[in-house]
């Protein structure tokens, strides 16, 4: 079938409702990202479908990523007029028992997440809630209530770990695709772009430019315009994009769709990273599938609008999430950035007018043309409209994809959704955009996140990724860390970024190693200062933010490495050791039992001595122990 119409559209997508939300048996939703494959979805879902192969009454389904990672493999099932119920660890020798006792009625609490009280989207309150009339659990909290989720709006999520990624159909009964054949059949490019311009969208790739007014420059340049996917995500800790990818990647291709009909594009290219072989796979079942219901391809819905879209891998160079860098590579050059004195918006990709926007940016689209852009806007700060998907990892107690209004306090992210510090150790600093990003300290932790708030503490936004930090963490050797990424990852094209770069590196690295000397830190804040100013990219000028933040709050950590030989985390092996203190050892002697080179000895209940000689400074006994005995010299 050919979708010409919204009817049409309708005609397809009732039929999938009632499987979506209420089927006429048990279904079962795997979580089958990358990150639920990884802590062992697919054995689960395989052994499931051995299990129930012949027997019927059992859906077994995948979907993508719902966002609590930390809490996979997670299983949701439903069905039978009963709660919808999310299970966590749920793992091969698990899922079995898990659906048995839910047909059964014999619910594993200690099992459970949560159970849903809304399956629908923020696109489907026309649809009545289909869990009206179904009676909760008792003594089981509601997803929706949890903390991680209870602060979260998904608008670039909707669909993740809610529908299965490789059916365009249950895309359709999730109002898949509405926003383009009505962009297509009922709007004119101009007023596309007014309400995009209207919502306050900017762009989520790391920029924040305003994505309005983006497609209104490229659509008034002449030449075969272009549409560019940049799912070149290569930020340490940063998955955003792949679990958008891997979870709804239909959403993305409607978002480039409506781009295209905007500027008057007829061919997209999305540019993924190698490293995301799920997210291309699932990425060309989607594009096959759009096609064969006519939604890609010539004469789309008999309007003549043309529009083909083509995937690209990268070869996993970082700089290439740069924009010019990006377009070279995609014309089969090698991927260098380029001075952009002349914008790409009016030649860039093959010398044409390009609109590059990220994966995130491109699923917003649908949701903001279906729901307006008073609603997108009514979200967020004055200057940062609407969500923004946040990777929550690092020292935190439950890592995963947040999507949250823009606005929202650091402390809210990290306390009230990520849970806190675990072990009871001490908040150091959130590093936010990348590798490129600034360390942002705890006096700072009731900061608005946005993308001014981010920029006047010496930080950016960047994709999305927030990496929590403790007390055991050095500061300088997170600046090292960084910095060393930066210097294999820089394309070398101009002065400012190779070099400084090697020479932040070896400063750092001899700081690390107790070479430090006076100087050294005024000599790092010259270099960067350097960088910022006169690097050709956004790569080079941002690179020194790792640097500049953690000398401006915690030079102290870098005064001690330098002046004292000490380095206060425990992290650079150089510049401490280990020491028991005998008032706070109870002799219990689990750092002994554990202590790979037997250099913990002592009588039971009585306190220990650590031998210098043996130690390799390994932190074993440091994590082990459970009365803070083991202290930092």
């Amino acid at each position: 079938m050919k979708i010409q119409s919204v009817l049409d559209l309708k005609t397809v997508s009732q039929a999938y409702i009632g499987k979506l939300y209420k089927p006429d048996a048990v279904k079962v939703n795997i979580g089958m990202a990358s990150c639920g494959i990884a802590a062992g979805a697919k054995a689960a879902y395989d052994k499931l479908l051995t299990e129930y192969a012949s027997k019927n009454g059992i859906h077994v389904c995948q979907t993508g990523c719902i966002g609590f990672c930390e809490a996979e493999p997670l299983v949701e099932i439903f069905g039978l007029g009963k709660p919808r119920i999310m299970y966590q660890h749920i793992t091969e020798d698990k899922i079995v028992d898990a659906v048995s006792g839910f047909i059964a009625g014999d619910f594993n609490k200690k099992w459970i997440l949560g159970q849903m009280k809304d399956p629908r989207s923020l696109l489907e309150t026309d649809i009545p809630n289909p869990l009206d009339g179904v009676q909760p659990l008792d003594g089981i909290p509601f997803l929706e209530e949890i903390p991680f989720y209870k602060n979260q709006v998904k608008v670039a999520m909707r669909n993740c770990g809610y529908i299965d990624p490789d059916s365009i159909e249950e895309y359709f009964a999730r109002k898949g695709y509405l926003a383009f054949i009505n962009a297509l059949k009922d709007m004119n490019p101009a007023d596309i772009i007014d309400v995009v311009k209207a919502s306050g969208l900017r762009g989520r790739g790391g920029g924040g430019f305003p994505t309005g007014i983006k497609w209104a420059t490229a659509a008034k340049h002449h030449g075969n315009r272009y549409i560019i996917c940049n799912a070149d995500e290569g930020d340490p800790g940063a998955y955003m994009d792949r679990s958008i990818l891997e979870g709804d990647p239909h959403s993305v291709i409607e978002g480039m769709l409506i781009a295209g009909v905007a500027i008057g594009s007829s061919q997209g290219y999305i540019y993924v990273r190698n490293e995301y072989p799920l997210a291309v796979k699932r990425l060309i079942t989607a594009i096959k599938q759009a096609e064969g219901y006519g939604l890609l391809g010539e004469n789309i819905a008999g309007t003549g609008f043309s529009f083909n879209i083509k995937i690209s891998t990268g070869a996993g160079a970082f700089v290439c999430g740069e924009s010019t860098a990006l377009m070279a590579s995609l014309e089969g050059k090698v991927g260098r950035p380029r001075a952009k004195y002349v914008h790409t918006v009016e030649k860039g990709f093959r010398q044409s007018p390009t609109n590059l926007n990220n994966v995130e940016t491109y699923a917003n689209v649908p949701a903001i043309l279906l729901k307006g852009a008073n609603w997108y806007a009514g979200m967020g700060t004055e200057r940062s409209k609407g969500t923004k998907v946040f990777s929550l990892v690092g020292k935190i107690t439950h890592t995963g994809l947040v999507e949250v209004p823009m606005g929202i306090s650091l402390k809210n992210i990290v306390y009230n959704i990520g849970g806190g510090v675990p072990k009871k150790k001490k908040f150091k600093a959130v590093q936010t955009g990348g590798p490129s990003g600034g360390c942002i300290p705890e006096r700072f932790l009731d900061l608005p996140v946005d993308f001014d708030k981010l920029s006047e503490v010496g930080s950016i936004m960047g994709s999305g990724g927030m990496i929590v930090m403790d007390q055991d963490t050095c500061m300088v050797d997170v600046a090292r860390y960084f910095v060393d990424f930066l210097v294999d990852e820089s394309c070398g094209q101009c002065n400012p970024c190779r070099e400084g770069l090697k020479q932040m590196l070896e400063i750092l690295t001899r700081i690390c190693n107790g070479d430090g000397k006076d100087g050294d830190i005024e000599l790092l804040e010259e270099i960067g200062g350097m960088m910022q100013k006169f690097a050709l990219c956004g790569l080079g000028t941002s690179a020194p933010n790792p640097v500049l933040t953690t000398i401006l709050y915690f030079k102290n950590e870098y005064e001690k490495h330098i002046r004292e030989k000490k380095c206060p985390a425990g992290v650079c092996k150089k510049l401490f050791h280990y020491e028991i203190d005998p008032e706070a050892c109870t002799g219990c002697g689990s750092c002994a039992r554990k202590c790979p080179q037997e250099a913990i000895a002592g009588e039971k209940k009585k306190p220990h001595a650590l031998d210098q000689g043996k130690c390799i400074k390994c932190g074993i006994c440091y994590d082990a122990c459970k009365f803070n005995a083991i202290a930092i010299r």
